[in-house]
């Protein structure tokens, strides 16, 4: 049993730090916290589930569509609603991505209702793995989440574009000076955000229920597993997703299913009241 849920744990917690990288990539370079991106995220599983349904194309071909969706999406709300205001205060921005968040959800409740649907998972079986009974899409799960997880880190550390994201995001005024287009670094990481969480949107979508409110609790855990990891560095998001997903499961399988959340949190305040900026963070140091 414990097998059965430390897998099923990595795998929800994997989905958790997809969707923490996205909120960290976007804090790290334009020092704003999205909070629409659970619903940008249920936006492009919609599309997907409307083409697998509606036009009758497979899980792979929507899922392929629902990412470019999510690409043109997150150039969209970064090009015409964040850089326009990038300079006003932090309050401010996060204002207007608590309304792109409404409004995102009202647009998806009026265009695909507000009925709760199945949406088909990657594999069907299940699996035999020392006695523990695991679900072949869970294994499925994981095993893209740290290959996407994989692709991503190689990035930022090997390439150019992953080179110029992590000077923007360590002083945008010295990138710019290097010749760096911090503007376009913005749009390239507002993309990749919004692509990590549509595919948490879809992986995550088999195991619950797909509506318009179906990433509220993912988007919140995203953040937790963020704080939790640490908000300053690419690694805590995955180390505090992977915590957080492992003890929601056993939690869960050990004591309540009802207290799984309550117990994961719990222990979250305790290791952050041991270490405020996360088990993997540093502390930043300003100049004022």
């Amino acid at each position: 049993m414990l097998l059965q849920q430390l897998i099923s744990g990595f795998a929800t917690g994997g989905l958790y730090a997809l969707a923490a990288l996205g909120l960290v990539l976007t804090y790290k370079t334009s020092d704003v916290v999205n909070f629409a991106q659970g619903e940008m995220a249920m936006f492009s599983t919609f599309i997907a589930y409307t083409t697998m349904t509606s036009y009758g194309m497979s899980y792979w071909e929507a899922f392929i569509l629902a990412l470019l969706f999510a690409s043109v999406l997150g150039f969209i709300v970064e090009r015409f609603f964040i850089r326009p205001i990038q300079n006003a205060p932090v309050l401010s921005l996060l204002i207007v991505t608590l309304g792109l968040m409404m409004i995102v959800n009202g647009i998806a409740g009026w265009a695909f209702g507000f009925e709760t649907h199945s949406f088909p998972a990657i594999v069907g079986g299940e699996l035999k793995i020392f006695g523990a009974v695991i679900s072949k899409s869970n294994l499925l799960t994981l095993v893209i989440t740290v290959f996407i997880m994989g692709i991503l880190f190689y990035m930022l550390k090997y390439t150019l574009a992953g080179i110029a994201i992590r000077a923007t995001s360590e002083n945008p005024t010295i990138a710019r000076l290097m010749g760096i287009a911090v503007n376009h670094v913005y749009s390239i990481t507002w993309v990749v955000s919004s692509i990590l969480g549509a595919i948490a949107g879809m992986f995550i979508a088999p195991t619950t229920f797909l509506d318009v409110n179906m990433m509220s609790s993912v988007l919140l855990k995203a953040f937790t597993a963020a704080v939790l990891g640490g908000f300053t560095t690419f690694v805590g998001p995955v180390v505090g997703g992977l915590i957080l997903g492992v003890l929601e499961n056993i939690a869960s399988g050990y004591i309540s299913a009802q207290l799984s959340s309550t117990f994961a949190f719990a222990l979250i305040v305790i290791m952050l009241w041991i270490k405020p900026t996360g088990l993997v963070g540093q502390k930043v140091g300003k100049k004022v």
